[in-house]
């Protein structure tokens, strides 16, 4: 039976939001406000421009090749890994918990219709290069997707094609 995503030697893993998660995310802002209590020390708390997204591993043998991205319109949209120390069912996510470098997408308003996206190449290649690696020894791994100057989830596809 072939996997999801696999066809001829290449694996695509699709970025899929994680709507439980971003919620229980929301909901401790949401208490923290409500009570009047400060968040953790070192604690990173979710803002309103931001969701958490995952990727499962099916495989561990994965050789990073490159991105697939479309994000329409205008916009920014940082993407940042969560190491595996972070275990969301049990703990906060602490800021020292999140990896470098950040990937980042982003298309000016100035920007002709149709433009290509841009990226800083030697950071994405580095951050999936990393992805690859941590598959290695996750089943899954989460990231913040952050959306600014317009991004809009709705209007993102995100995805890295990878070897097997």
């Amino acid at each position: 039976m072939e996997e999801k995503g696999a066809v001829s030697g290449i694996m695509i893993l699709e970025f899929e939001e994680d709507v439980a998660l971003t919620e229980k995310m929301r909901m401790r802002v949401s208490s923290l406000q409500c009570s009047g209590q400060k968040r953790q020390d070192g604690e990173r708390l979710l803002l309103p421009h931001e969701a958490v997204y995952r990727l499962d591993f099916q495989r561990q043998d994965l050789s990073f090749r490159h991105w697939n991205v479309s994000l329409g319109g205008c916009g920014r949209v940082t993407i940042t890994g969560i190491s595996q120390h972070w275990t969301p069912d049990l703990t906060h996510l602490m800021a020292r918990q999140l990896l470098e470098p950040v990937g980042t997408f982003w298309r000016g308003a100035d920007d002709p219709d149709g433009c290509e996206l841009k990226w800083l190449e030697a950071d994405m290649q580095e951050f999936g290069e990393r992805i690859a690696e941590l598959a290695k020894v996750r089943k899954v791994m989460y990231f913040l997707f952050a959306f600014k100057d317009g991004a809009e989830a709705a209007k993102l596809r995100c995805s890295c094609k990878n070897k097997i």
